[in-house]
């Protein structure tokens, strides 16, 4: 019982991020809560949090024993509901979720907004990086990744078929020379998203009507950018041909804004997926969201088609 409330309290601190707002939360002295901090070093045998007046840092060691200790308390609230068979129990708790920028701006943050709504007991909390985190490293409960994870400790529920779609504007193509091959890409000014330092990035397709063939092209042009949206914003204005999602482009292909080329050639899937770690007794409120938006997500984005190199 001891370890439990050691794992509360710790979640607590890490919470209220300094040991005076910790005091005050749990209506402590702050003599106590920092005694208690140091009673739980010592049994442990690491330093967990780094103090100054303001604030608490935590180390790598607070870190996991932050992370570790959430997944334990989760499981162990989990655990009592399920016995009690409250399903009518009202859901609660906190939900931390991470994903990438553009995806979690455009999609995920406003499903959480009306997730939180109808559950007003739920903490909800989304950060957005640039790559996808570790979730045990970090404290997550879900992560919204492309393609299934390669890690077999954690569980993938996919929440949307999706493949990355060459498109360009009517005003390029109508001033390009054509484009019948992924080879021809190395003749067009092409709209690249740079992540890393690589020279050229590569982009890959297989043949509609053989899969097993397949063809990657080294491609370039004069514009690019770290930032999804922006290359997008260059392709509507005539810039060049972009290789984008087929959930940031669905609607401007529909409006005729942009236009979809080589019909007879599709990227690699790129589906998403909500993944959260494999454990015994999974929170009620993680397994609401991730059918939430499962269900909402068909209304946000429409399905990918058959055909026009689109397939799946």
């Amino acid at each position: 019982m001891a370890y439990l409330d050691d794992l509360a309290f710790f979640q607590h601190l890490a919470r209220a991020g300094n040991l005076t707002a910790t005091a005050r939360e749990l209506g402590l002295s702050l003599s106590a809560v920092s005694k208690r901090l140091k009673q739980l070093e010592a049994r442990l045998g690491v330093e967990l949090a780094v103090r100054t007046t303001r604030r608490l840092t935590l180390t790598a060691e607070g870190e996991r024993y932050l992370a570790r200790g959430a997944l334990i308390l989760d499981e162990l609230d989990e655990l009592e509901n399920s016995l009690g068979e409250r399903a009518n129990q009202a859901l609660s708790g906190r939900l931390r979720v991470n994903a990438t920028f553009g995806f979690g701006r455009r999609h995920i943050a406003p499903l959480l907004s009306r997730f939180c709504a109808e559950h007003p007991q739920v903490e909800g909390w989304l950060e957005l990086t640039n790559f996808p985190l570790n979730l045990s490293d970090h404290g997550f409960d879900i992560g919204i990744r492309v393609g299934e994870p390669p890690e077999s400790r954690l569980v993938a529920r996919r929440i949307l078929t999706n493949r990355r779609i060459l498109c360009a504007s009517p005003a390029y193509i109508a001033q390009a020379s054509p484009i019948q091959t992924p080879a021809d890409l190395q003749q067009h000014a092409c709209l690249v998203i740079r992540e890393n330092d690589s020279d050229f990035p590569l982009w890959r397709f297989e043949c509609k009507n053989q899969p097993t063939q397949a063809q990657s092209v080294k491609v370039s042009g004069r514009l690019a950018s770290n930032d999804g949206e922006v290359i997008t914003r260059l392709a509507l204005d005539g810039h060049g041909v972009m290789l984008r999602s087929w959930w940031d482009v669905n609607e401007h292909l529909a409006s005729g804004a942009l236009v979809a080329l080589l019909p007879e050639w599709q990227s690699i899937r790129a589906d998403f997926y909500a993944v959260y770690e494999q454990r015994r007794h999974v929170p009620a409120r993680l397994r609401a969201f991730i059918e939430f938006i499962q269900r909402e997500m068909a209304g946000r984005v429409s399905i990918l088609p058959e055909g026009e190199g689109l397939s799946g």
